[in-house]
């Protein structure tokens, strides 16, 4: 029987999506791969763009539910690891992150859908490096493809363990085939495969939209290939899903609650820019008098910083954890508590003639407490520099006494900041990987 030519085209936006066909039915496989930090199993969206990857998903599975013509026929987790650690540490590691991602998808997913999961737990996924290392042009390839094909997992004599795998590809050419690998290969080791495979049934066209929350920026595009030659009982059309990324955005809002206590109101943004760097900026402004008394509390000025962002705890935003910084701050101030005054910069001065400056190294931390709130502890060594001018009130006018020049180098910055996380993907997951 000779299958009609079958014509196919599906724009998911918020165009309408139009099909013929007879009798005729198309499928289609959707893969992603999640992949987690070493000796890990909580779900981190910042590592390797897993929340592109995540989102994909999840756009993916929003499309087959706002049309009954999409049906599920198999969807599959398959989790790994990597050789470091011990047999029974990775077989419970994979087993951790297929569990991991298991509950992520189940609390996203529709009840129906959560149903038709199934997983593997593999532990270390041997057949991935081998192959990865047949596609590669590593030193003395030929022979880690030795042993990694032809010595077992284990090799037993008289029932006693006596060598293994992992134990031959440490030991070969001292160690260095093993050090490449654990650059180049290991990471994309540690990962959860997730695969769904649906098909797409529909025996007479039909006009069918997606809801009104999707445009085409936010739905994955599916694009119809043909496969075989046309008007042949092999001709079959396959769709090809595209996500359309979604770059994360990462973002906080802050306010040292040290300038608050001594009332000077504050305020910073920081922005991450990836690979752990981010640019921050502080503004701070008192302006508080009190003439009766000669008390004056003035200070605004503001500060840039660069930071470098280390050791990011397990879950936690890419704005959290250890971090180094430079920063410069500009300011002045004019400090009086009924008597003697400072006043930095020239009397009457441009905004420029009044100001100090500030460049210095900072050490931090940031420590994750909700879901999308951090402290920032802070500590910094700067030199200060800067004209100052000292005076007495008398008779309502300021009597100055002498000028100086500030040259100053130590610690002088400190704070414990309240900062709001903001952004795509930007958040602290919770213990066990969930959100």
């Amino acid at each position: 029987m000779t299958i009609k030519k079958i014509l196919l085209f599906c724009t998911l936006s918020v165009c309408c999506a139009t099909m013929w066909a007879d009798e005729d039915k198309v499928s289609d496989t959707f893969t992603v791969e999640v992949y987690y930090r070493q000796g890990s199993y909580r779900l981190d969206p910042a590592y390797m763009d897993n929340q592109n990857r995540l989102d994909s998903l999840l756009r993916f599975f929003r499309v087959l539910s706002s049309d009954s013509i999409f049906r599920i026929n198999h969807f599959s987790i398959v989790s790994t690891a990597s050789p470091e650690g011990s047999f029974l540490f990775n077989k419970v590691l994979s087993e951790k992150r297929a569990n991991n991602i298991r509950n992520y998808l189940v609390e996203r997913l529709s009840a129906e859908q959560a149903l038709m999961i199934t997983d593997k737990k593999l532990g270390i996924d041997w057949d991935n490096l081998r192959d990865k290392v047949e596609r590669s042009n590593m030193p003395h390839k030929d022979e880690v493809l030795l042993i990694l094909k032809n010595t077992p997992e284990w090799v037993v004599k008289d029932g006693v363990v006596v060598d293994s795998r992992k134990k031959r590809l440490m030991d070969l050419f001292g160690g260095s085939c093993w050090r490449y690998m654990e650059k180049h290969f290991f990471p994309e080791l540690r990962r959860s495969f997730v695969e769904v495979q649906c098909s797409v049934v529909n025996r007479f066209p039909e006009q069918r939209t997606l809801p009104e929350t999707d445009t085409l920026e936010n739905c994955p595009q599916i694009v119809p290939v043909p496969m075989g030659e046309p008007d042949s009982e092999d001709s079959v059309m396959v769709l090809t899903v595209q996500p359309q990324p979604i770059t994360p955005f990462y973002m906080a809002v802050k306010t040292n609650l040290l300038y608050d206590i001594m009332m000077v109101p504050n305020a910073g943004v920081e922005f991450y820019f990836g690979k752990g760097f981010s640019v921050g900026a502080n503004w701070m402004y008192a302006w508080w008098k009190n003439n009766v008394r000669h008390r004056y509390w003035r200070l605004y000025g503001g500060e840039l910083a660069i930071r470098k962002y280390i050791g990011r705890p397990d879950g936690g935003s890419p704005l959290t954890g250890h971090h180094l910084g430079i920063y410069g701050q500009i300011f002045t101030y004019d400090f009086e508590v009924g008597g003697r005054g400072y006043m930095g910069g020239k009397p009457g001065g441009t905004l420029w003639e009044k100001m100090s400056y500030v460049a210095g190294v900072e050490y931090g931390y940031s420590l994750p407490i909700l879901r999308r709130l951090n402290f920032d502890f802070v500590i910094g060594l700067e030199y200060w520099g800067g004209t100052y001018y000292e005076y007495l009130p008398e008779d309502n006018h300021y009597v100055w006494q002498q000028t100086k020049q500030r040259h100053w180098f130590g610690p002088t910055k400190a704070e414990v900041s309240l900062v709001w996380l903001l952004g795509r993907g930007n958040y602290n997951m919770k213990k066990g990987g969930k959100q």
